[in-house]
């Protein structure tokens, strides 16, 4: 049962960013699809960092700094690239991006993201093999462009096209009867 839970899951489509860390010649890149927001007010997000991972370790804890670049439909390869265990460790695996220090955190913020977020960490929630880390974003900047978006295993283009109105279920369209109590 769980194989079959395990691929109704990945039908959920989601956006796929790059998570930055920089302090002094320490950095690190990491490519996730779980990004998600959580609050407007505070403006909280929420990603997912598998246990074991280096970008856990070094924004681990609340106050850690970071900033997440949301991708492009045309940054499939640097999804790849950040993804790849066999990359450079250290800030020489960003020497291939173009990127500017985010003014808050001081991690890359990469050229030609869709966006690009300063965020400070608010907490961490171990669930499952997982670390849930809620963040307070701080600093924003939006591009332009589709996403670059995670489906069923493979990476595809945000080709999105917007649906003429709010779809709404024709029972909730039917008139209410009269002498409906609300």
């Amino acid at each position: 049962m769980i194989p079959q839970a395990r691929a109704a899951l990945r039908k959920l489509a989601s956006g796929v960013a790059v998570l930055t860390y920089r302090d002094g010649e320490h950095a690190h890149g990491a490519t996730v699809s779980s990004v998600s927001a959580v609050s407007r007010d505070p403006l909280l997000l929420a990603i997912c960092l598998g246990t074991g991972s280096r970008f856990g370790e070094l924004v681990g804890a609340p106050g850690a700094r970071f900033a997440v670049n949301i991708l492009g439909a045309g940054q499939a390869r640097l999804a790849g690239w950040f993804a790849d265990p066999r990359r450079p460790l250290g800030l020489v695996q960003f020497d291939c991006v173009d990127w500017l220090p985010d003014g808050f955190s001081g991690a890359p913020l990469i050229d030609g993201s869709l966006a690009r977020l300063g965020c400070e960490v608010r907490s961490v929630t171990l669930a499952g093999d997982h670390h849930l880390v809620v963040a307070e974003v701080v600093t924003g900047v939006p591009g332009d462009g589709p996403p670059l978006l995670s489906f069923a295993g493979q990476l595809h283009d945000g080709d999105l096209r917007s649906l003429p109105e709010r779809q709404a279920h024709p029972y909730a369209l039917e008139e209410e009867p009269m002498g409906a109590a609300r």
